[in-house]
């Protein structure tokens, strides 16, 4: 059943309190249970790195023959039976955001968005939803897709598995800033793109870029004067394209097909 108008703008009141969630599902088990089982339990979600990103670092013949990870998103595009864009991001019209477009919002595939509330969104064709993600690329967001419970939730659209999430986020107001202070076991549901490696280089002068409000999960810092990865990492390679001396590296196996077999499963969108 689609959520009422009212209950989306309480919701986007109560978008500043998911640290303080996350922090309680971290030390209090019985209510990281409730919160996991509810919001988060069957997620399966990648982000993929930008497309600009890839092809840095590449010798000339690489980059021409790398297949871009947004074909993953336009794959599924292609196939889905039903596509609906939101008229607004959630996270960033939370928070007003000033840095990206608020009114690129997420996409969702599938049969569960004939339930979602027609004051949020429209249905859209392939070519709509296809011109939706190029200007989020443009506008340097980076897409994240898999199957995602709390869209489910929010949205009043179900079954859950016949829900496929694409997301358009930004570094600075996405829910899943949150990664961190979640408990493992339900961060892990959000993973890199499989065959994503990113390092830091003999390059790197310290200059500390790379840190300020860049890494949307925190995962990079400074140590000793250089700056350092953790497992954190998500791989959406912002860091990558930020870096003055070129000094952060993005290398990838191209596994375009391994993600499209992973997330095929999960979600019944044709």
């Amino acid at each position: 059943m689609s959520r009422p108008l009212w209950f989306v703008i309480l919701l986007k009141k109560a978008f500043p309190t998911r640290y303080f969630l996350a922090m309680l599902a971290r030390k209090v088990p019985p209510i990281r249970k409730l919160i996991d089982h509810f919001l988060f339990e069957g997620d399966d979600i990648i982000y993929l790195p930008k497309d600009t990103v890839i092809q840095i670092n590449q010798p000339i013949a690489r980059a021409e023959e790398t297949v871009p990870p947004s074909q993953i998103v336009e794959r599924f595009i292609e196939q889905a039976n039903y596509r609906w864009i939101t008229n607004k991001c959630i996270c960033r019209d939370s928070e007003q955001c000033k840095g990206y477009p608020i009114d690129l919002g997420c996409i969702f595939l599938g049969e569960a968005v004939l339930q979602i509330n027609p004051q949020l969104g429209h249905l859209a064709t392939t070519e709509e939803a296809l011109a939706h993600l190029q200007r989020a690329r443009e506008a340097g967001l980076v897409h994240l897709i898999g199957r995602n419970r709390i869209d489910s939730v929010w949205l009043g659209a179900g079954p859950f598995d016949k829900l496929l999430t694409i997301c358009n986020c930004c570094p600075c107001c996405c829910l899943w800033r949150v990664l961190p202070d979640l408990p493992p076991e339900i961060s892990g549901n959000v993973t890199r793109m499989p065959g994503v490696t990113v390092t830091v280089t003999d390059r790197c002068v310290g200059c500390g870029t790379c840190t300020r409000d860049v890494c949307f999960v925190s995962a990079i810092r400074l140590v000793d004067g250089r700056a350092v990865i953790d497992e954190t990492c998500r791989g959406c390679g912002r860091c990558v394209e930020i870096c003055p001396q070129h000094a952060i590296e993005l290398q990838d196996t191209t596994f375009v097909e391994q993600s499209i077999a992973r997330l095929t499963p999960l979600v019944d969108i044709a």
